[in-house]
């Protein structure tokens, strides 16, 4: 019987600029993706109908039926490519829910592709996995580094990263993503900003000074005292990222709460995560390296 296994990685979001509000409400955005040699291990098999289970460290409270973002993505794959065949699909759940870092998107991604390989067909394109969420697309991506820019839509590559390592923190307080925006629409206008390219055959110098460039307009809601969303442990693990030895750069992924550390040495990383780790058992910490269409197939 074939199996296929795939890693949904974490989704990074090294800057999110919010550019503009559609008459419809959806925000349009542009925003730098990375993706983490870290996140949740998938694996389909045939089966006669299409089912989902859950395991894993963070398997508490992900639903297993239609609710489930990966069951949908499946459910539009065969719908789309009129496939009556069924799967089994397995996901092992590492990555914190509500994180900021694409869990959900990442997975449904990623089962996409998995099961495009088992039923022998197209996986969804930009534009037909759009529907299913924001994230898909950049997700589907993955793991080559991507701007993205719309709703979500237009996800274009970026030249290849030198080799650099991420700390991810969490500190298991969820920000829904509408609560956030809903927040950044009271107190702040949009910044219609592009991004400065980032130069071909980039060390990691130029990797650094690219980076301090950029921002998450998110975070300064996250870390504003006045906002309805202030999550003061935003700030605190931020902190603590740019006072680590080696730290280069730091802020917040996505709407979060997951933040992110930037590093050149993984040695540098994995010790900032074990002392992470070590002073705040609550946080949910991993090092990991930023991947590249080099690791397609982890």
């Amino acid at each position: 019987m074939q199996v296929i296994e795939g890693l949904a990685p974490a989704k990074v979001n090294l800057s999110l600029f919010v550019t503009g509000l559609r008459a419809d409400d959806y925000h349009l955005l542009e925003s730098a993706v990375v993706f983490a040699g870290v996140g949740d291990r998938l694996r389909v098999e045939r089966a006669d109908a299409l089912r989902l289970t859950v395991s894993g460290p963070r398997a508490a409270g992900v639903p297993t039926d239609g609710r489930n973002l990966v069951l949908k993505a499946a459910e539009r794959l065969r719908s789309l490519r009129k496939i009556e065949a069924g799967a089994h699909i397995s996901l092992e759940k590492h990555l914190p829910h509500g994180g900021g870092i694409g869990g959900g998107s990442s997975d449904a991604a990623t089962a996409i592709k998995l099961l495009a390989q088992l039923w022998n067909v197209a996986p969804l394109s930009a534009e037909e996995a759009l529907p299913l969420g924001a994230d898909i697309p950049v997700c589907l991506a993955a793991p080559q580094p991507s701007l993205m820019r719309g709703i979500g839509e237009t996800v274009e590559p970026l030249p290849p990263l030198p080799p650099a390592w991420l700390v991810l923190v969490n500190p298991g307080v969820e920000m829904p993503t509408p609560r956030v925006f809903k927040a950044f629409d009271a107190l702040y206008d949009p910044t219609p900003l592009r991004h400065e390219p980032l130069r071909d055959k980039a060390d990691f110098e130029d990797l650094l000074v690219w980076s301090l460039g950029q921002f998450n307009d998110l975070t300064k809601v996250l870390t504003d005292s006045h906002a309805p969303v202030y999550a003061p442990q935003i700030e605190a693990i931020l902190t603590q990222l740019r006072a680590s030895a080696g730290c280069a750069d730091a802020d917040m992924s996505g709407s979060g709460s997951t933040c992110w550390g930037l590093y050149e040495s993984a040695a540098d990383a994995q010790n900032a995560a074990t002392k992470l780790a070590s002073a705040h058992p609550e946080w949910w910490v991993a090092a990991a390296p930023i991947l590249g269409p080099q690791d397609a197939a982890a």
